[in-house]
């Protein structure tokens, strides 16, 4: 494996340990896909340091099982701000 891309899974474990980060959120900050980020955590990292790869496994469990809780927000905050914007124009 390329030092490059060892060097990126060991960073991207990091800063999603650190941060409690989605997988789409460590994406974008790294401006790579999420299956990159998601090959790297799951494959690449636990030949490369087994420990942090169990960590970083811990948080990514953590953030699969609210997902369903942050796409639930998600649609509420969206359909709130509609409503918002409606109730705006009926004042006019």
């Amino acid at each position: 494996m390329k030092d490059y891309i060892e060097e990126r899974a060991v960073a991207i474990a990091n800063y999603i340990i650190d941060h409690n980060a989605t997988v789409r959120q460590t994406a974008k900050k790294f401006g790579i896909s999420k299956s990159t980020v998601h090959k790297d955590m799951v494959d690449r990292l636990q030949h490369i340091n087994p420990s942090l790869a169990s960590q970083v496994r811990v948080v990514l469990d953590i953030n699969k099982s609210e997902r369903h809780i942050r796409g639930g927000m998600a649609t509420k905050e969206k359909y709130q701000h509609r409503l918002a914007i409606c109730s705006k124009d009926d004042e006019v």
